[in-house]
């Protein structure tokens, strides 16, 4: 692989190359400085090497500092997007990490399936053009047509949302021979869009992450994987759970909010997004963040472990859990999925024979159509305002 490119900022690599989703090569250009409009993706990155920058999202410019910086957005899943400061060299540091890891260089073909106002879509398109991958933008194709584009340009390297995952397998469409590397992060793939993957992309390595706007890489999930965790920590990072609480040191931690107080805590160089699990030989396992934990009945629940099952559910293609008041319990949960409503007593029964009676949701509320981010993770927000 050629060397990287010098200096501690963002830069092309002299053999990177940039195409749009329709195909169309884009040239670089000179750095642009603040503010960036994610519209078009394409010349937003060809103007990748500023000293400070944002993609997208309000409020003020990013101040510049003793070392290249840039903002990014958290999801936003259960409220507006915070705007997170961090300096270019802590993504910069897992670049090689990742390219000693799939390979990612001149050679490599890669693709992005998000908007660049999303981390994820914009950590992977970063990556690839300063490590001299050919990169292409397919946000904005319909999932159909991003798959035909995948076969197409025979792209070797994705990442992607489980979301956008599942929406590209039940697109339908050519097989993806050439696909080798998928990098999966967001939440937990569950085994039915495995074997559908599996069936798209025959030869495809399906490599999950858990991270967060806050910290980037947490852990890496492979093959020996136990099925439940989300995986043993990431290269350079360290991990201890305190009281059932994730706490994370790394070279690739975020400097601070740009927007307000935000929730993630540091304790001695210590970093905790609110997350709650177990270590457990040396795997992670998480319940959910502490923001969403409700009380049913004074029983903590973690509406994310109820949602990773339903989405193993036959039929069921999106699902989000939300509480809703209880005169008795206090809170009750109701779980608002898409897919087939012919399977509705059976992903009923499941769930009463897996979570029980109080944790189970005492209702599945079925929506043609579902509310997501860009980060393609449920809107949490707009779901709740619509429940009847």
């Amino acid at each position: 692989m050629a060397p990287l490119a010098a200096g501690l900022g963002f830069a092309w690599h002299p053999q990177a190359r940039l195409f749009d989703a329709a195909g169309q090569a884009v040239a670089r250009g000179a750095p642009l400085s603040g503010v960036i409009a994610d519209r078009s993706a394409g010349a937003a990155l060809a103007a990748l090497g500023a000293p400070a920058f944002r993609i997208g999202g309000e409020g003020p410019a990013p101040e510049t500092g003793p070392q290249p910086v840039f903002e990014t957005l958290t999801g936003g899943s259960s409220g507006a997007p915070r705007r997170i400061r961090r300096t270019q060299a802590s993504w910069i540091a897992s670049f090689g990490v990742n390219a000693g890891l799939f390979g990612i260089g001149p050679d490599s073909r890669v693709a992005i399936l998000g908007q660049l106002i999303h981390s994820l879509a914009l950590y992977g398109a970063v990556e690839a053009l300063h490590l001299g991958a050919e990169l292409h933008l397919l946000d904005g194709l319909r999932p159909d047509r991003q798959r035909d584009a995948l076969a197409q340009r025979r792209v070797g390297l994705l990442y992607a949302t489980p979301a956008q995952l599942r929406l590209l397998a039940s697109a339908g469409g050519p097989t993806l021979p050439d696909l080798r590397v998928a990098l999966v992060g967001g939440s937990k793939l569950d085994a039915a869009l495995r074997k559908a993957l599996a069936q798209m992309a025959p030869h495809c390595a399906v490599h999950e992450f858990y991270g967060a706007a806050e910290a980037s890489f947490i852990t890496f999930a492979g093959p020996q994987t136990p099925e439940e965790s989300v995986g043993a920590p990431y290269r350079g990072v360290d991990l201890r759970v305190i009281d059932g609480e994730v706490w994370v040191k790394s070279p690739y931690l975020f400097e601070a909010y740009a927007s307000d107080a935000g929730s993630a805590r540091w304790q001695d160089g210590w970093l905790s997004v609110g997350e709650r699990g177990v270590l457990r030989d040396g795997h992670l396992y998480l319940a959910g963040r502490t923001s969403r934990m409700v009380k049913v009945a004074d029983q903590a629940v973690y509406p994310e472990e109820i949602e990773t099952f339903l989405l193993s559910q036959p039929g069921v293609a999106q699902a989000a859990v939300l509480p809703r008041a209880d005169s008795l319990r206090g809170v009750h949960l109701v779980a608002v999925v898409q897919g087939d409503e012919g399977q509705a007593a059976a992903i009923g029964r499941a769930l009463r024979a897996k979570f029980g009676p109080l944790k189970a949701p005492k209702s599945l509320i079925w929506r043609e159509t579902f509310a997501l981010l860009p980060s393609g993770k449920p809107d949490l927000v707009r779901l709740e305002r619509d429940l009847p």
